[in-house]
């Protein structure tokens, strides 16, 4: 009967969505909690006063790059932060390199890398990412010839979140920071309300949906296809990023994904130039670049993330490959460290954040 055959394959999807979820879910707890210390106890105004003292065509790329990996933002809500940057004194190189390493990594994603894959693709990522971002930077400073002028007729707009903004990308809406002077509870509190509630629940869409997708990967598509079409090299490689660059996808969701790909038979290679493309180009992203920065800038920008990401993917192909690494032996790898009961709850306990991110969401649009 079909209809026994459609209700065999929801179960299926659902048991294998749950137990990827399971699998991620102390580990989001633990980003996010990072998340809310660094947005509480490193202020956006320190961030921007530091990465504003141009300090050269190198260090000014070097730095900004290096303070972009750890911050939770990501898609369309790294634009007004990078842009006020560059209005502040930032060379445009720093500004491009903030534009790729603060999305395209994170500690919330970071962690999840570690859940659902191992520990080298877990250091690879914000490697690859930083370098990524300096050499961008550093090769638009060098073909900046002129001297860095502000961007005076666009304050008001760096005020505001991009008003080409995504509902469901994350990290689209600015909070109200605290007072220098405020007490450890107070910061403790907002940091904890600005990684649970905010945050989670900037991203609880994206989130479920890539789940949901990672469970219909696993279970509903043959090892075969995976393992005939992209199973590595160049082609494979040039199809996920022609399949990343337009996604609004940040890189905490585009994990789960990847993931699933990889343990379909995807190289780690190929899954990587996903993971690098996704989060940082968007058509939000890149429509802000070329008004802001200039045609060039915004042609700098994707060229060397689609050259470094094919790159880097060739790159992690042969160290794994290397180093005689089944493929399926990458998923995973890190989740027996912690019991399954503890799994169990944090995702239980992570349930209620994601709904009322989704319902947050809803009531926004």
């Amino acid at each position: 009967m079909l209809s026994d055959l459609l209700l065999t394959i929801i179960v299926g999807i659902v048991k294998e969505s749950w137990m990827l979820f399971e699998e991620v879910a102390p580990y989001l707890f633990l980003g996010f909690a990072v998340a809310g210390i660094l947005h509480v106890f490193v202020p956006d105004k320190k961030i921007l006063k530091y990465l504003g003292r141009s300090a050269g065509k190198f260090r000014s790329a070097l730095n900004a790059s290096l303070l972009g990996i750890p911050l939770p933002l990501c898609s369309c809500g790294v634009v007004p932060t990078a842009l006020s940057l560059k209005d502040r004194g930032a060379t445009k190189g720093a500004t491009l390199s903030f534009l790729i390493s603060t999305p395209e990594t994170g500690v919330d994603s970071i962690a999840i890398t570690y859940a659902l894959l191992d520990p080298i693709m877990t250091v690879f990522r914000p490697v690859a990412t930083m370098t990524t971002a300096l050499l961008t930077g550093i090769t638009e400073n060098i073909m900046d010839g002129k001297k860095e002028s502000s961007l005076q007729k666009d304050t008001i707009l760096l005020m505001q979140p991009a008003p080409v903004c995504s509902d469901v990308s994350c990290s689209c809406n600015s909070t109200i920071p605290l007072a220098e002077d405020a007490s450890l509870g107070s910061k403790i509190k907002a940091g904890l309300r600005y990684a649970f509630v905010e945050l989670l629940g900037d991203i609880a869409t994206w989130l479920i949906i890539s789940i949901v997708v990672a469970g219909i990967i696993s279970y509903v598509i043959p090892d075969e296809i995976i393992g005939e079409y992209l199973g590595g090299g160049v082609f494979s490689m040039f199809i996920m990023l022609v399949v990343g660059i337009p996604l609004y996808i940040c890189a905490t969701a585009s994990t789960p994904m990847a993931a699933a790909l990889i343990s379909k038979g995807m190289s780690p290679g190929t899954a990587f130039v996903f993971l690098l493309s996704g989060p940082a180009t968007n058509a939000a992203t890149i429509t802000m670049v070329t008004k802001f920065l200039g045609k060039r800038s915004a042609t700098i920008y994707l060229a060397m993330i689609a050259l470094c990401s094919m790159a880097f993917g060739l790159l992690l192909d042969a160290i794994y490959f290397g180093m005689g690494i089944e493929i399926s032996s990458i998923v995973g790898s890190s989740s027996d460290i912690l019991a399954p009961e503890i799994k169990t709850a944090s995702a239980l306990l992570l349930i209620p954040f994601l709904v009322y991110g989704v319902y947050k969401q809803k009531r926004h649009q």
